[in-house]
């Protein structure tokens, strides 16, 4: 817990830095790109499109919401799922990328998966943006539940952080990590109900939807489709909130705890 303390004093002392940090990686990604930030933008919409033709015109796919279509209920589950799959993955190989950083004795590597984590809110709240922006051109009008984006977004990023702690100090060592969490994305976004309804499994085996809610970003997915589409806060599931939170305390002090333990290494191995 000391370790924790230390880190979040770090953040504040040192957050005109890790900020300027975070612009100079956000702005970093579109050197030399002739569209330049266009990009950020292609691949997701290119997939929430994909997504949008198998399984509403394809498959005929009905919202569980009623009088909402199926894009605008796929958005709000698809937007947090690109944030925490950016972030892990930008994580994970952040000391390897910031390896001339990570050598100098004075500077704090902590704060770099911190940089990397602003850095990917910044494209993150374009797309909350854009989401509000589709939201409310269907004819949806605004609730004022929409503004617990700003707490399920936060979970999302603790998590991700967590799990990235231990991620990126084991990639040092180990350079097969970085590939075994993208494959872990690409088949864990399948474990989570985001293209598909949930009810096409539980009603055949009931028992599918705890295994679904086991899964801690099955909690971000329901909570952004709640606050977006349905009005719903979060303290009216508090037993998910009680698990989401405790389970990604023990992933955060874990990953920490990871991190310092290999940290003196880092150097000597990069």
């Amino acid at each position: 817990m000391r370790y924790v303390l230390s880190l979040l004093k770090e953040i504040v002392n040192k957050r005109k830095l890790i900020w300027d940090l975070s612009k100079a990686d956000f702005r970093k990604r579109f050197v030399g790109s002739y569209f330049g930030v266009v990009w950020m933008f292609v691949q997701p919409v290119v997939t929430v499109l994909i997504y949008f033709f198998i399984f509403q015109v394809g498959f005929k796919s009905v919202p569980p919401v009623p009088g909402v279509p199926y894009v605008l209920w796929l958005v709000p589950g698809i937007v947090p799922w690109f944030f925490y799959s950016e972030v892990l993955n930008t994580v994970t190989g952040c000391l390897q990328e910031y390896h001339y950083l990570v050598k100098k004795v004075v500077f704090q590597v902590e704060i770099l998966p911190v940089i990397k984590l602003i850095s990917c809110l910044m494209v993150h709240g374009f797309f909350i943006l854009i989401m509000l922006a589709m939201t409310l051109c269907y004819g949806q009008a605004p609730k004022i539940t929409w503004l617990q984006i700003f707490y399920y977004s936060f979970a999302a990023a603790v998590l991700a952080l967590g799990i990235g702690y231990f991620t990126c100090a084991v990639n040092v060592f180990f350079k097969d990590m970085a590939q075994i969490v993208s494959i872990c994305l690409q088949f864990g976004m399948w474990l989570v109900p985001i293209m598909y309804q949930e009810e096409m499994f539980t009603d055949k085996a009931p028992w599918v939807l705890t295994v679904f809610k086991l899964n801690p970003f099955y909690y971000i997915v329901a909570g952004y489709r709640g606050s977006i589409l349905e009005g719903n806060w979060f303290w009216e599931r508090p037993t998910l909130t009680l698990y989401f939170w405790a389970f990604t305390a023990v992933m955060f002090l874990a990953g920490l705890k990871v991190f310092k333990k290999l940290r003196p290494h880092f150097s000597d191995v990069l």
